[in-house]
């Protein structure tokens, strides 16, 4: 079975492909197929999931996931969350990228810093915890009554500076105490073991055997 990634993020498709390893079901991006990118309108990571999917399913003719993720920090009311990816404005220089990956790279860079400066002020661990929200939602069709939902959370706290080079997005930023290293710190197969969208996917490949395959 094709199943389209709401998503043109390169390595969220890769984490993806690398967790559904071993069903019968092929991940493509929607972009290999010429889907545009809905719109992320709502406040909840659950509501633009559902949103995302039933836009990828529609466009394509295909089944389709969506995962819409984020940090959410306690000191910020939960903020970033849903506008995690453009927490930040983004600079005209950076607009004028026309390598995606490179533009994606310079607005991860900075929602950082845009992230580390609300918090100045916070200087205790407790002060800036935090938590990686991953939520997937897959649709067999656009109309499908029964899509599949589930959610993955990892807890942590925001690092006063960056650290670590692997990753992406607010991955520099985030400590995880019980391995004692930023997610940056983490290799893929190591991330893909233990993350939020691992544990959100866990989920999913449960009610995939259960309900599609």
């Amino acid at each position: 079975m094709k199943l389209v990634l709401a998503s043109n993020n390169a390595k969220k498709l890769s984490e993806l492909r690398a967790l559904l390893a071993g069903l019968p079901l092929e991940l493509v991006a929607q972009a290999e197929l010429d889907v545009a990118e809905a719109e992320e309108p709502h406040h909840s990571f659950i509501e633009n999931a559902l949103l995302k999917a039933r836009h990828a399913a529609q466009a394509s003719g295909c089944a389709a996931i969506a995962d819409d993720s984020g940090v959410c920090v306690d000191a910020l009311g939960g903020a970033p969350g849903v506008q995690s990816a453009h927490f930040a404005p983004l600079s005209a220089e950076a607009q004028r990228l026309s390598d995606r990956e490179a533009r994606r790279r310079a607005q991860d860079a900075a929602n950082n810093a845009l992230l580390l400066q609300r918090l100045q002020g916070q200087p205790e661990p407790a002060q800036r915890r935090a938590m990686f929200v991953s939520t997937l939602v897959a649709a067999r069709h656009a109309g499908d009554p029964q899509p599949l939902v589930a959610v993955g959370r990892w807890p942590g706290h925001i690092l006063h500076a960056p650290r670590g080079t692997l990753g992406f997005g607010y991955d520099p930023l985030m400590f995880i105490a019980e391995l004692n290293c930023s997610v940056a710190e983490l290799d893929a197969e190591r991330k893909n073991a233990v993350s939020h969208r691992a544990r959100a996917m866990a989920q999913m490949l449960q009610l995939l055997r259960e309900v599609w395959v």
